[in-house]
């Protein structure tokens, strides 16, 4: 479970840490308090991608860090980096510049750990997802993720790769003549052009060494002459100097053993000094004043920009070229010889593919028929007692992509007598909150990912439904800890931990305040919620005592 999140230079938000409970925890606030910021600050620290407007007007950077039961992540993740304590500390910074930094225990670490090490612990449903529940291709997702087929889509998706592979090769086969004639013709001239070329990995940046040194070797090696004259070479040097010291301080330690140390020292120094002189000549021998070399890199430069504005950006991405178009050419040469062979391969790797197809098929229908139920169920608990909820799984054979050959849509009937039609046409606002918190609560029951978050899944819900979706998020926090954003008072009165956000603004400042509330601020704040803000009625309070009574007896 999360412990503690603290933020600091976060969009409005200049510095605020709090520690949090198990259970159902209730962030509340007037719109635009920044409630919703503190979400996005948990999801940027967990890989999100990062915007430099998250950064505070006048900070340097934003940093957002968090503290999490070490025992909530899988085992061979705590191994691997043998993590012992009881809590584990994430920390990711951005800065003006555009970059970002992740921190594990204090270590830096690629934002890829912080981004799976979130994954394994933390699930979130952002406002953003009531529109992506509406998309086929994510209601596919939803039902993969129930079926557990994400193997069978890993082959699927490797299986289509090759079959569409193969196509593409059958077709360059079947090209007319006098294409195939022409692309054999601009492969081999484009193949002589770069072999003559005779490119090799690493070259440019050798020239980049290289060519500072032969435009500047007159004044390197005046200025390597210098060095040597004033170490070694001239009648006052550093190495005469200390051979001097030398002398004199070895007469002196004779005298006064105190002098030893300074004696030692100046002989360190000569050895110093020799070393460089030493690697000071061996520089100076290489580097000689050729005219005719530097042309020659000049020339060599402008050969691979030519290149590189044919072929690519680099000359790794050069070689590469040549090798994939050899493959072609040979594939275009042998058009005749390989057209028998590649139709078997094609047609092997199709049975594969459809009989993949075929399987994943079934094994969505078989899902599909168990998770609507179960989103029924959830439904129903969720005030919709006439609810009937189905997922339609069609399958269009041959008409392969890489997840197969099904169309997949949630079809939903709110009301009797009302037939099912797909979520996206006839779905309200409230309706797909209630279906995308029956399919977390779902989910939640079947992967164990212990904390939940829920940014405003109350989105066009009030009153009953309200205290069900309240319900439902209290009962999911039995076995989950639950963060939640809410402007419901129903909702909210279920909260084991609330707080309230709020925000504060000054002459020239904006900042966001987070209070942890006990009893009586958090009755104020349910009464206040009642009212809509307006001021604080008895009545108001009396009401919201009656709705935080009335939870704690459920």
């Amino acid at each position: 479970m999360l412990r503690k999140l603290t933020v600091k230079n976060f969009a409005i938000v200049e510095e605020v840490s709090f520690e949090v409970k198990e259970g159902l925890v209730v962030f509340t606030g007037e719109t635009g308090a920044g409630k919703s910021i503190l979400i996005e600050a948990l999801g940027f620290l967990l890989g999100a991608r990062a915007h430099l407007d998250w950064i505070r007007t006048g900070a340097q950077r934003c940093e957002v860090e968090a503290a999490f039961d070490l025992k909530d992540f899988p085992a061979e993740m705590r191994k691997s980096l043998g993590l012992k304590m009881e809590t584990v500390r994430l920390r990711r910074e951005l800065d003006m510049s555009g970059k970002s930094r992740a921190f594990l225990e204090g270590q830096a670490v690629p934002l890829s750990v912080l981004s799976h090490w979130g994954d394994s612990v933390l699930d979130f449903h952002g406002q953003h997802e009531h529109q992506t529940l509406l998309k086929p291709s994510m209601q596919m997702e939803h039902l993969d993720q129930f079926a557990g087929v994400g193997a069978l889509r890993q082959k699927i998706n490797t299986a289509y790769e090759e079959w569409n592979r193969l196509k593409i090769q059958q077709q360059s086969i079947q090209l007319s003549e006098e294409e195939k004639s022409r692309r054999i013709e601009m492969y081999c001239f484009q193949i002589q052009e770069i072999d003559e070329a005779s490119l090799s990995a690493g070259e440019e940046e050798e020239m980049e060494i290289l060519l500072p040194r032969l435009k500047n070797a007159e004044k390197i090696k005046r200025l390597t002459s210098s060095a040597m004259g004033a170490l070694y070479e001239e009648e006052i040097s550093v190495q005469g100097g200390l051979l001097k010291a030398q002398r004199s301080t070895e007469e002196l330690a004779k005298l006064d053993g105190s002098v030893a140390e300074p004696h030692q020292l100046i002989g360190q120094a000569l050895t110093y000094v020799e070393e460089a002189v030493n690697r000071l000549r061996l520089y100076g021998e290489q580097v000689d004043v050729e005219p005719e070399k530097l042309d020659e890199v000049f020339a060599r430069q402008e050969k691979l920009a030519r290149l590189k504005k044919k072929y690519g950006s680099t000359v790794d991405s050069i070689l590469s070229y040549r090798e994939r178009i050899a493959e072609e050419l040979s594939a275009l040469e042998n058009a005749e010889q390989r057209a028998e062979a590649l139709q078997s391969r094609l047609e092997k790797t199709r049975r594969q593919l459809s009989r993949y197809c075929e399987e994943i098929h079934l094994e969505r229908l078989r899902a599909a028929q168990k998770l609507s139920q179960k989103i029924i169920q959830e439904l129903r608990e969720l005030g919709m007692p006439s609810v009937r909820f189905s997922i339609s799984v069609d399958m269009e054979e041959e008409h392969f992509s890489p997840t197969g050959a099904d169309q997949v849509e949630f079809m939903l009937s709110p009301n009797v007598g009302e037939p099912l039609k797909s979520l996206r046409s006839i779905a309200s606002g409230g309706e797909i909150s209630r279906v995308m918190l029956g399919l977390k609560t779902v989910f939640a029951q079947e992967d164990k990912v212990p904390v939940l978050v829920f940014d405003e899944i109350d989105t066009g819900v009030g009153g009953v439904i309200a205290r069900a979706v309240g319900e439902k998020l209290f009962t999911l926090s039995r076995s989950h800890q639950v963060l939640c954003v809410t402007h419901l008072p129903q909702i909210a009165c279920f909260g084991s931990q609330h707080f309230r956000v709020a925000k504060m603004s000054s002459d020239s400042t904006t900042t966001v305040h987070v209070e942890n509330l006990d009893r009586e601020s958090r009755l104020e704040e349910i009464a206040r919620m009642l009212g809509g803000n307006r001021q604080i009625t008895q009545v108001a309070r009396s009401h919201a005592r009656e709705l935080l009574e009335k939870t704690s007896r459920s």
